[in-house]
């Protein structure tokens, strides 16, 4: 059996920032009105994205590869998660996430109490950017726009 295939997705950074390295995003749903939003995330092998908290409570599922996520302040791993892992965490996990050795493509689902998803922060874990409910919206309409 193949991996997963991805080539028909349409593939974006998410939000306008370029601090997003590593990381590609497809977006699935978004229901602002519950502050729901459904995306995969496209990570390249063997990277770590930029710091951030979960403000909702998130569900991932690896749907290809595996995903790694790191300590805030370090590179040393906390979990290693293969294909097929769910995990559901609740809001307030500050780290670093990545690929394994292959890349990962990774389900995530997260609900939150407002319209703020994500904060990433800076090394002093200052908050930078706020990723929104809007941001996603925003790719599902990029999406559309484009045929995908």
């Amino acid at each position: 059996m193949a991996g997963f295939d991805d080539s028909k997705l349409m593939w974006s950074r998410l939000g306008e920032e370029a601090i997003f390295d590593y990381l590609l995003v497809h977006a699935l749903y978004v229901d602002e009105s519950s502050n729901r939003v459904a995306f995969l995330g496209k990570f390249e092998p063997n990277e770590m994205i930029v710091l951030h908290k979960h403000l909702g409570d998130t569900d991932t599922f690896v749907v290809d590869g595996e995903h790694v996520l790191y300590e805030p302040d370090s590179r040393e791993v906390r979990d290693r998660r293969p294909t097929g892992r769910h995990t559901a965490s609740e809001a307030g996990d500050v780290h670093r996430e990545g690929g394994g050795a292959q890349g990962a493509i990774v389900h995530y689902s997260v609900s939150a109490d407002s319209d703020a998803l994500f904060d990433i922060l800076d090394d002093d874990h200052n908050v930078v950017l706020t990723l929104r409910t809007g941001d996603v919206k925003a790719l599902i309409a990029q999406q559309e726009a484009a045929g995908a």
